[in-house]
């Protein structure tokens, strides 16, 4: 029997998400604002938390409801068979997010959920589950629109985009499931040559050698499904196991990274070594203004740094002219994305960019900007190059 569901994502990939969803067996993805809507198998479900490069959780549907005020929440709460699902021993947290609800006060309504489940739970067990709010064995999720409340059990866990490795975090990490989606952006395929020339903690990377050696995501974790109570351990197991025969051991890929800070480095390098991917991404010190393409062609990612603090803004003013001159100079043939929350960015590069894709870095409006770097002097011939840029 099909089951409801509601995958977010970084604001930006819902399409992408959609697409990804119904290879890994969703009956019906529809795209809604900030995630997509979907319905599938237990099966699909598992596949969804355990492949799923894009997704941030998987929510399962398992109440909806209209209201008026709050003690309609309360009753719909109170109605759901929980105890089928978790015991009281199991902890849990709730979650409330909510959409032009004329409700005025989110935490009263997260606390009345959570009196609800927990004298279900008196009524049906004689005792009532714990709140833990750090790190919770149950996650219950509450959205509420208008006039219509949904209730949702949460069968990620931690969110998905923690893929259980990286110890060596950035100030200002690019989550891996908007890195993932930032790839299928590119176009590039595996095989290709990509570089991240300010590679950081190595997100992209990480991301591209995982999908050249088709390694599923979630291999590394666990998921909060695996404690529910209806788990179907036999197809589970199943899921894990296919996923598992699919990956490829790791090899020398034409990935490469490269950064001007010794210290981002040596991020990139204890990062890949946690996940497994020492030997398949090669390394070096270099600044991009400088450092020569590693093949005659293949595709440019990096997330350059943006100014938030005082004297950085001036620093990166000086930059961008920069970086489009060495672009132009020495990456012909290359397709070459940035990924910025910088607005000032597309105008000091000095390039057309050909393509202008909006992203959310959480709530930080960002651009993926493509510029296609022709053959030859595009410096001697700017309005050539233009037309390139457009045609593209």
């Amino acid at each position: 029997m099909a089951e409801s569901f509601f995958s977010p994502c970084p604001r930006g990939l819902e399409s992408l998400l959609a697409d990804e969803l119904r290879g890994l067996g969703a009956a019906s993805a529809e795209v809604v604002h900030g995630g997509v809507m979907w319905s599938g198998t237990w099966a699909a479900c598992y596949r969804a938390n355990l492949e799923s490069r894009i997704a941030t959780r998987v929510l399962w549907r398992v109440a909806q409801g209209r209201y008026r005020a709050e003690i309609d929440i309360y009753k719909l709460a109170y109605s759901v068979t929980w105890a089928k699902w978790f015991t009281p021993d199991d902890t849990l947290r709730i979650y409330v997010t909510a959409q032009k609800s004329p409700l005025k006060s989110l935490e009263f309504i997260t606390l009345r959920i959570k009196d609800a489940v927990c004298d279900h739970f008196r009524t049906v067990a004689g005792k009532r589950p714990s709140v833990d709010t750090v790190n919770p064995a149950v996650r219950i999720h509450a959205f509420l629109t208008a006039d219509t409340a949904t209730l949702y059990i949460d069968t990620s866990g931690e969110p998905l985009y923690k893929r259980g490795f990286k110890p060596a975090a950035v100030e200002a990490p690019l989550k891996e499931n908007l890195a993932a989606g930032i790839l299928r952006l590119t176009g590039w395929q595996p095989g290709e040559a990509l570089i991240d020339p300010m590679c950081g903690s190595g997100t992209f990377l990480i991301e591209a050698a995982q999908i050249a050696l088709d390694i599923a995501p979630g291999l590394g974790r666990q998921f909060a499904f695996e404690r529910l109570r209806h788990l179907d351990r036999a197809a589970w197991a199943g899921v894990r196991r296919a996923a598992e025969a699919r990956r490829q051991p790791p090899r020398a890929l034409p990935l490469f990274g490269s950064d001007i800070v010794g210290e981002q480095l040596r991020r990139t390098r204890t990062n890949l070594a946690a996940a497994g991917l020492a030997d398949c991404v090669s390394l070096e010190r270099a600044d991009l203004l400088e450092r020569d393409p590693p093949a005659p062609a293949g595709v440019m990612v990096t997330n350059p740094p943006y100014g938030v603090r005082i004297g950085e803004a001036e620093e990166l003013a000086a930059l961008y002219p920069r970086l489009g001159d060495a672009l132009k100079r020495r990456w012909s043939g290359w397709r070459c994305y940035i990924f910025s929350g910088d607005p000032a960015l597309p105008k000091l590069i000095g390039l057309k960019a050909s393509r202008r894709t909006p992203l959310f870095n959480g709530a930080l409006e960002c651009r993926l900007l493509e510029y296609r770097m022709v053959a030859g002097s595009m410096r001697d011939r700017p309005q050539a190059a233009a037309g390139a840029g457009n045609a593209s």
